[in-house]
């Protein structure tokens, strides 16, 4: 019997495959052409992408080569593909520059292959904000470390007796020492009058050090190195403050404005966040999850945006950020899959589900002790996470209230389902269950 030939889906397709320094297409799946990847070469591509009547065009995501590329084709109103390569190359053919985009273009063509999630343009600029604060964040925490030894090496334990040497009396004390002070009772004077009178003994004792000078040189420059990625953060908050006014100066106030929960740690100094994340969101307030402030909603819509139609399913969603279980079956053999780890997203998503874990009253804390005790922590930590995000998903596109109902409800919705289990299992081995006396 004569095979049916495969339908072409996307009559005028290009393939493209993005190197460094070369780009090669191909708009017909036979005759390639290189291209330099200097923007004037760019812009004689979308003139050879407009000679031969290309509409849409397939890349793979090289790197962070593919961008400049995609922002030029989107402005000129061609649609882009931006595939996984682990998706191509799952589909055998021989591996070079010039038969790759051969390759993307016949699977182009033939509607093989699946778009990646592209946010918009003002979410991708939030992004670029985001992650450089925080950058700035994991950078300044590597010199608290480097002041934390420089106090190490003068026996100054003053970071194990007080709780944040970042904190307001840790950097007056910090300030005062760098500035030539070295009496411990003159120091204890700059501390917070609460540790004064808890740990006022323990203080004096922790600063009586050796104060070498190669040691305070080093302290030094490491709380002036922390200061300056304190600053950078600050003007990334600005940048941030500055977008986010725009993209919501249209929209319209939400109705019910809560009031906005404070974060404990780099809590972003950005005026009318949570209304500005409410307007975006389409007033549904994602905040009322537990363990989800408004930092963590924007560091959310910039990985994620708002729209969740891009996922058609919850489970789409959790899978995409590599939160869902990825088993491999095959017969009756299963193997669950190494090597997957979270995007930006999904690893927020675990942030939110660990500080949810250090709770003691929330019900979903039932929920992570009960997966830890059968898979472990880190096992818990995902299925949590994953709970959290299914959550926000329905919040943002079905607008659902989250309701929080206590770590008592919780166990006792658990005590319910174990007793039908045992009453279902007496069933099926003709016998009753007797509550005890």
């Amino acid at each position: 019997m004569p095979t049916k030939p495969i339908t072409i889906m996307h009559d005028h397709a290009a393939g493209i495959d993005i190197g460094s320094d070369e780009i090669f297409v191909s708009v017909d799946g036979d005759t390639v052409k290189c291209f330099r990847t200097f923007t004037r070469s760019y812009r004689e591509l979308l003139e050879y992408l407009r000679q031969h009547g290309i509409t849409t065009v397939c890349m793979e995501a090289t790197g962070v080569y593919w961008i400049p590329l995609y922002d030029l084709l989107e402005a000129a109103k061609i649609e882009v593909y931006v595939v996984n390569g682990a998706h191509v190359k799952s589909l055998s053919h021989r591996k070079s520059d010039v038969r790759d985009c051969r390759w993307l273009q016949q699977l182009h063509s033939h509607g093989l292959l699946r778009a990646s999630f592209i946010a918009p343009e003002p979410i991708r600029q939030l992004r670029t904000y985001v992650r450089l604060r925080d950058d700035h964040i994991e950078l300044a925490a590597m010199h608290i470390q480097h002041m934390q030894k420089a106090f190490d090496q003068m026996n100054i334990r003053l970071h194990r007796v007080i709780s944040s040497l970042t904190g307001a009396s840790g950097l007056r004390v910090i300030e005062a020492i760098l500035n030539g002070e070295r009496r411990p009772e003159a120091l204890l004077a700059l501390c917070e009058r609460s540790i004064r009178d808890r740990k006022g003994e323990d203080v004096v004792a922790s600063l009586e050090g050796t104060y070498r000078p190669d040691q305070l040189f080093a302290l030094r420059q490491a709380y002036e190195c922390w200061k300056f990625y304190q600053e950078q953060m600050r003007i990334c908050e600005k940048q941030i403050e500055a977008l986010l006014q725009e993209m919501t100066a249209e929209l319209p106030e939400p109705p019910n404005i809560g009031k906005a929960r404070k974060t404990r740690h780099h809590e972003p100094e950005i005026a009318n966040l949570h209304t500005m994340m409410l307007k975006l969101t389409g007033g549904n307030d994602a905040t009322k999850i537990s363990g989800i402030v408004d930092q963590g909603v924007m560091r959310t819509v910039a990985e994620t945006g708002v729209d969740m139609n891009k996922w058609p399913t919850d489970k789409h969603f959790t899978s995409w950020m590599h939160l869902a279980p990825n088993p491999r079956e095959s017969g009756h053999m299963k193997k669950q899959a190494r090597g997957v780890h979270q995007t930006r997203a999904g690893q927020l998503f675990c942030e939110m589900a660990q500080a949810v874990a250090n709770g003691k009253h929330l019900g979903w804390v039932g929920f992570y002790r009960r997966v830890r005790a059968r898979r472990g922590p880190k096992v818990a930590i995902k299925a949590l996470a994953r709970k959290i995000a299914v959550m926000y998903y329905h919040v943002l596109k079905d607008g659902v209230e989250y309701v929080e109902a206590g770590l008592e409800a919780y166990e006792e919705q658990q005590l319910v389902s174990r007793r039908r289990y045992l009453e279902r299992l007496a069933r099926k081995l003709n016998m009753q269950v007797v509550p005890m006396a």
